[in-house]
């Protein structure tokens, strides 16, 4: 039997011409800070990042952003906290997080040594000033890219009104956070609004890097069995599939409102619904959600997305943004 034919020598590059296209182009920049790729994972979904050092590949993704990280210590709220629903979830975990300086300490030297980590730290506060002394704090940490600021909470120094459904408020949140922060500032906006547009002005006004939107939509869900909230908190956070017409509608209104980078969440799962929320306006997008059926949610859409980008013929993956014919 005759030997089988040798795989053919590879041809060398004639002088000129470059090797083998690396595919699309999949790096963005917001505010300056610039990702590999348009596909972040979400604030709550990701722990403190080395959490998913086994799991997945921290390179592959654009950047993960942290729970939410406050003045002191907090435990969140009593169980049950967490339900299913017919597509999504409702939560009302209660932004439990180990507090800021446990964070700096214990979670921040081992994530600067991993590869491919790019941090978004999320800040959160009851008021202003538990805002300024989380962001104060981790302005002399390494190893952090921006903050972003949730503008969901209630305002318990303003009888509790969420900064983020109060355009007063919300101006005052930002603007201070925005003057003592040494890193790029993003404002994770609460959709529990008459006018995302409004809101999204409003932190621009107030000197805000970027946005990130939507938080999750203020639910309620009933035992009919027992009559009773099957949340303990009694209302929670709903996030998922079923939200995500809405939230690509409002990050349309927000991007059109602004000219600073806006990052959309709200149900993504797969990569064509990254592509739909940079359409409609997005720089990058979020992962939340899909994290929680899926681990490695993020790291796949981000492949995905550069899969779809190359079968598409887009050579940057920026010029989706906003590229929605509408």
């Amino acid at each position: 039997m005759s030997p089988p034919p040798a795989d053919p020598k590879p041809v060398s590059p004639k002088p000129g011409h470059s090797k083998a296209p690396k595919g699309p182009d999949m790096r963005v920049k917001i505010a300056g800070v610039e990702l590999s790729s348009p596909v972040i994972a979400a604030s709550g979904t990701f722990g403190y990042g080395v959490e998913f050092e086994d799991i997945l590949s921290l390179d592959r993704i654009g950047a993960f952003v942290t729970k939410g990280l406050s003045r002191e210590p907090m435990a969140g709220n009593p169980s049950p906290r967490i339900i299913e629903t017919p597509a999504g979830m409702l939560n009302a975990i209660g932004l439990q997080n180990m507090g800021v300086q446990a964070f700096i300490a214990q979670k921040l030297p081992k994530l600067r040594t991993m590869k491919g980590a790019v941090t978004i730290a999320n800040v959160f506060g009851y008021t202003i000033e538990d805002c300024i002394e989380v962001i104060h704090a981790l302005n002399d940490a390494p190893g952090i890219s921006m903050y972003e600021l949730n503008a969901s909470c209630p305002n318990t120094s303003h009888g509790g009104m969420v900064f983020g459904t109060d355009p007063e408020s919300l101006y005052h949140l930002a603007g201070r956070c925005r003057q003592i922060a040494k890193r790029p500032l993003m404002v994770k906006l609460s959709p529990n609004v008459t006018s995302i547009s409004l809101m999204a002005r409003v932190c621009a006004d107030a000197g805000a890097d970027a946005i990130s939107l939507v938080n999750t939509f203020l639910s309620l869900a009933i035992d009919i069995e027992t009559r009773r909230p099957r949340i303990a908190n009694v209302t929670a956070g709903l996030s998922g599939p079923a939200i995500r017409p809405i939230a690509v509608r409002m990050v349309h209104e927000a991007s059109r409102a602004v000219k600073i980078p806006v990052v959309g969440m709200g149900g993504i799962v797969r990569a064509e619904d990254a592509v739909e929320f940079m359409l409609a306006g997005a720089t990058a997008v979020e992962v939340g959600t899909a994290s929680y059926a899926d681990p490695r949610a993020v790291e796949n859409i981000a492949t995905n997305l550069k899969k779809w980008c190359a079968a598409h013929n887009v050579e940057r993956v920026t010029e989706l943004t906003g590229a929605a014919i509408l």
